[in-house]
């Protein structure tokens, strides 16, 4: 479930550069603003995104949803501090009622990005700052009872998706679970 500018990133990008959906698997495509830059329209339709993903949880229908908030990257990009506040605050208010409804259904929640954007608005002589950054980003696990190892690499979030849904690791992997 995605808005149009983060579409590719939860369907083709996300199944290893399929295009054609896998069986058993639904896409939601919610529609970006027509705005001239995101700026503009901050929140972008990260609020309708929110409501199809805590929909799908609670129907008790996916043992996953993969979700993409464009917020962050996109409003990032414009260089508007003020637009870029706006953004994370939906984007959080968002991650809240997903977690809500991820927990009410005894689900786990995983949260992460694949880069920043919006965590460095300036740059050192002052001016908008609209690159990615190469900031570390966070890799949050929520849910009752999940108990975590030290340390983790970006090669253990598969590996950490598969122990939860009770798949067997494939050998080629060489990451290991971040849940014990």
């Amino acid at each position: 479930i995605a808005e149009t500018e983060k579409y590719a990133h939860v369907t083709f990008f996300f199944n290893g550069g399929r295009e054609v959906k896998f069986d058993g698997e639904d896409r939601i495509l919610v529609a970006s603003p027509k705005v001239a830059t995101y700026d503009l329209q901050p929140e972008m339709s990260a609020n309708e995104v929110c409501d199809k993903v805590c929909e799908a949880i609670e129907s008790g229908k996916y043992n996953v949803v993969i979700l993409n908030f464009a917020n962050c990257d996109m409003v990032g990009h414009t260089g508007v501090f003020e637009a870029a506040v706006k953004a994370v605050e939906t984007v959080d208010a968002c991650v809240g009622r997903v977690a809500d409804s991820t927990l009410k259904m005894g689900g786990v929640m995983l949260l992460t990005a694949d880069h920043g954007n919006a965590d460095k608005m300036l740059a050192e002589d002052g001016s908008p700052f609209t690159a990615h950054t190469t900031n570390l980003v966070p890799f949050s696990v929520i849910g009752k009872d999940c108990e975590l190892r030290e340390g983790g690499r970006l090669s253990d979030i598969s590996p950490t998706i598969i122990k939860l849904l009770g798949l067997t690791q494939p050998k080629e992997m060489t990451g290991t679970s971040i849940i014990k």
